[in-house]
């Protein structure tokens, strides 16, 4: 007999058939199939380790020392006497005004200081022959008015002294010195061009910039994370804090910098505080003004070191990677604090003594039956055999580029 079931009742039947079912196979259709025979990977076991605690920062150099030079006296510049862009000394005579004014004032002033020292040997003399003859011709009165006199001739001469030595500062003030070792810029005048006294406008502009400074910013609130750490001890601090610097093109500045002045105050509208640091600059490698990028390293901390080459990213930011799991593969998810050389600083998801698979990763999945094999790891990300011979796992080897060190 025909059946008197239509097609249409015949579907909804195998689609209840269908919903009959658990769902579960279906959900894990990700993971590794059962039974699959085990793969070789290459495996290392984690261990704790301390790690250096760094931070980058921004900064800018300062010179360490910069003057504009000024003329303190007024006149005509007779002479520019040094070549712009050259080293100049402490005392060097950069420029000369027109000294023959001063000069004369010199001699008027040496001449008054040679009346004032007749006068008062003449009042000494007078004053010397009254004493003598007191009683006899001579009044007492007239001895007080002599030793009055004596005073007055004393006054006038150190007045012309001090005139004098007035004169002889203004005369060598003709000679413009640099005040510090440095370096002198073009001038600002030529020989010839009258200047006054203490004018606004400089000559020119001495600067020395070795050492130099850094003036680099860093947010309150890191800083005093960082001083939480050190006093809950999971920050050890080092014998000193390092400073590295590194240029705009990247290359790293030879030496290391010393802490001039630490955070004293915190800016009302960027909540940073400005570090300054010193660094030798014998080679003028750094100029005034450059954008530089500072690495402080202020002691170490304890952390597990994932290889960077061992894990992977997915497109929302979350970092995983493979253990090792009773002969299966286990993906864990990690949380780091930043990167150090070629590893990730992982504070979460991984223990120590745990294997991480870190060769043999190629379409390995959650669940996969693995067979272990120790290897090590060169610093450049070389993946070697713990026995020496090179591996065939038929993985991609693990690599990584080096991120540097961030806290």
């Amino acid at each position: 007999m025909a059946s008197s079931r239509s097609p249409r009742t015949v579907r909804v039947l195998v689609a209840a058939l269908a919903l009959s079912f658990p769902l579960a196979p279906m959900l894990h259709a990700q993971d590794a199939p059962q039974g699959a025979a085990a793969r070789e990977v290459g495996v290392i076991t984690l261990e704790p380790t301390d790690v250096p605690y760094s931070v980058t920062l921004p900064g800018r150099s300062t010179a360490f020392e910069e003057v504009a030079i000024r003329p303190r006296v007024s006149g005509v510049i007779s002479e520019i006497l040094y070549e712009p862009g050259s080293d100049v000394k402490k005392g060097t005579v950069l420029f000369r005004i027109d000294g023959d004014t001063y000069q004369a004032d010199v001699d008027a002033a040496a001449a008054d200081v040679a009346g004032a020292e007749a006068a008062l040997r003449s009042a000494e003399t007078t004053l010397s022959r009254y004493e003598k003859l007191v009683g006899t011709g001579v009044t007492a009165a007239d001895v007080d008015t002599a030793e009055v006199e004596v005073m007055q001739a004393k006054a006038t001469l150190s007045a012309a002294q001090a005139a004098l030595e007035l004169a002889k500062l203004d005369l060598e003030r003709t000679e413009i010195t640099s005040p510090i070792d440095g370096i002198a810029v073009l001038p600002q005048v030529s020989v010839g061009d009258l200047v006054t006294a203490n004018q606004e406008d400089e000559l020119t502009t001495v600067t020395r910039i070795d050492p130099i400074y850094v003036d680099v910013q860093e947010s309150i609130t890191r800083v005093q994370q960082t001083r939480d750490r050190l006093d809950q001890g999971s920050l050890t601090r080092g014998e000193r804090i390092e400073a590295e610097l590194e240029l705009e093109t990247g290359r790293k500045f030879e030496g290391q910098g010393t802490f001039v002045s630490p955070p004293v105050s915190v800016s009302t509208t960027t909540g940073t505080s400005v570090i300054r640091l010193r660094f030798d600059n014998p080679r003028r490698g750094i100029l005034p003004g450059q954008f530089l990028r500072v690495k402080l390293t202020f002691g170490s901390t304890p952390a597990i070191l994932v290889p960077q080459g061992a894990t992977s990213r997915a497109s929302d930011g979350t970092l995983t990677a493979f253990v090792l799991g009773n002969g299966t593969a286990e993906k864990r998810t990690l949380a780091s604090q930043g990167a150090y050389n070629n590893a990730w600083i992982v504070t979460e998801g991984v223990a120590a003594g745990e294997q991480l698979i870190v060769d043999g990763l190629r379409n390995l999945q959650n669940g996969a039956a693995v067979s272990p094999v120790a290897v090590t790891i060169s610093e450049t990300g070389v993946v070697t055999r713990a026995d020496g011979t090179p591996d065939s796992f038929g993985g991609a080897p693990s690599s990584a580029a080096s991120t540097g060190n961030e806290g």
